[in-house]
Order: C-alpha cells, then sequence, then structure tokens
C-alpha cells in the first residue's frame, strides 16, 4: 500500500530518541486506506526545540512524541489540553496555522477502555510501574473512580507518583488487589519477555488484569490470565486507541473499529 505524495502532502511526524515503526505503518495505512493526502515520518531529533520550531515553521500538521520528550516539549508549545494538562506530559502536538497545542492521548485511549470494559470503578488496584506512563494510566484510572497501590521497587517515584493521585505505595501486591495493571517492560520482546508481571496466586485473586505491553500483544500475563477466564485489557488495545485518537486529531477523521483493527495488525511488529 503506497501513498500519494505531491506538493500538497500533509506532513506528520513523530519524535523520539529511538523511532519505532508502528506509527509510520499504523498512519501511512489508514491515510491510504482512506484516500487522505497526508504521509508520516519518524524522526530522531538531534535537538528538540529546534524539532517544535520545525513543526511551527514547516507547517507540519501534527506530531507523535515519545520519551524522553514528554515534558521537553511543554514549555515550547502553545496551549494544553487536559489530557495533558492533567498529568504535565505530551504525546501529541497538534499544529493549527501556527498555533501548537498538547494532547496525551495515553490518557485518553485508557481512560476509554476502562468504560468500554466497564471495570468496576470500586475494585481495588495494584498498579505495578512508576515511570511516564504509569503517570497517565493512574490518572486515567484515578479519573474513572478507581484507587489503589502503587507498586514499585523505586521507592523515590514509586512514592511521588502515589502521593500525587492519593494512592498508597507499597513494595508488595496487595493481598486485596482485584485489579492488576502492568506498566513496566516485564513481558515485552526482548530479556524480560519471558516474565510474567504478576505471581499466580496474584492472578487468581484478581478479577481484572491490564497489561499495557503492547509488543507483544500477548505477553505472558495476558495468556495466564486468559487461561484462567480473567477479564483482560491488553497493550494493543491501548497502543490502536492512542493512535487512532492521534490519526483524529490530526485529519479530522474518526476511523472505523474494523479500520483500527486492520491498521493496528498491519503495524504489529
Amino acid at each position: 500500500m503506497v501513498n500519494h505524495v505531491d506538493r500538497d502532502t500533509t506532513l506528520c511526524i513523530s519524535l523520539a530518541a529511538r523511532p519505532s515503526n508502528h506509527g509510520v505503518r499504523f498512519h501511512n495505512w489508514l491515510y491510504a486506506e482512506l484516500g487522505l493526502n497526508f504521509l508520516y515520518k519518524a524522526i530522531a531529533p538531534a535537538d528538540i526545540t529546534a524539532a517544535v520550531a520545525g513543526i511551527r515553521g514547516l507547517n507540519i500538521r501534527g506530531a507523535g512524541v515519545s520519551m524522553p520528550y514528554k515534558g521537553d516539549v511543554i514549555p515550547l508549545i502553545d496551549a494544553l489540553d487536559p489530557s495533558a494538562e492533567r498529568i504535565r506530559s505530551v504525546n501529541t502536538i497538534v499544529n493549527d496555522d501556527g498555533h501548537l497545542t498538547g494532547y496525551n492521548t495515553d490518557y485518553t485511549a485508557v481512560l476509554n477502555l476502562l468504560r468500554a470494559h466497564q471495570v468496576n470503578p470500586d475494585l481495588h488496584v495494584a498498579l505495578r510501574g512508576s515511570g511516564g506512563m504509569a503517570n497517565a494510566v493512574i490518572a486515567a484510572l484515578t479519573d474513572h473512580g478507581m484507587r489503589g497501590t502503587v507498586v514499585a521497587r523505586n521507592h523515590t517515584t514509586g512514592a511521588a507518583l502515589a502521593q500525587r493521585y492519593g494512592w498508597e505505595y507499597s513494595a508488595q501486591v496487595p493481598e486485596h488487589a482485584q485489579v492488576l495493571v502492568n506498566v513496566t517492560p516485564l513481558g515485552m520482546n526482548g530479556p524480560d519477555e519471558d516474565v510474567v508481571a504478576f505471581d499466580r496466586d496474584e492472578i487468581d485473586r484478581a478479577e481484572v488484569i491490564f497489561d499495557c505491553v503492547a509488543f507483544p500483544v500477548e505477553t505472558p500475563l495476558i495468556r495466564l490470565a486468559r487461561s484462567q477466564g480473567k477479564k483482560t485489557i491488553d497493550g494493543g488495545e491501548v497502543a490502536a486507541l492512542q493512535a487512532a485518537e492521534q490519526f483524529h486529531l490530526y485529519t479530522g477523521v474518526r476511523p472505523t473499529d474494523e479500520q483500527i483493527i486492520a491498521a493496528e495488525e498491519y503495524a504489529a511488529p
């Protein structure tokens, strides 16, 4: 599937220290599918300040923002959508005639998934992780009406994250945890791909398992949870929904559920 490119083509980009091809494949597949004269390109910027100035100066329509730039871009843009203001983290920039607004579609995707899966907000959550994505996930969980425990080896970042949202902090998963959320690299392709983020007893006691790892979608945690008949939310759902929300922000077009699924299948490594 090849996009037509000419002088009228609208350019969108992503900014990351280590760019992947996921967004490139997802967005370009949908542009071609829907007949939109857009092109998406991943970039590893040498200078993030100059890169954001380039979005404005070159009239680039939008930019995905990955680590480590999600906080760095905030003073460089003009406004924050409530999704980014809530967590002081930007993963999407939209350029409206030189006015740059920051969004966080990770937060939006997680909140929408919690609603779509009808996760009971009264359930107690154990969230493993305390990095940048954990900030978006815990904000969405909190705004869904949920509370719980941040479980992290790093006491400093874990306790700070918990305090920010009025949660508890512990180095261990509490026995009363009913929703288990993994926001660490455990289970991701690489050195930790065979690691299950929670132990079998913790999974046995839980009602809902949510793994934010998207590569692979079926992590050891998700496989084990599904074998036990647990309700699951996987990282592929998060990746597809946040990318679809970016696509809508850039183009004004909202793909169908079927198109989102097909684009994610094409984009997945």
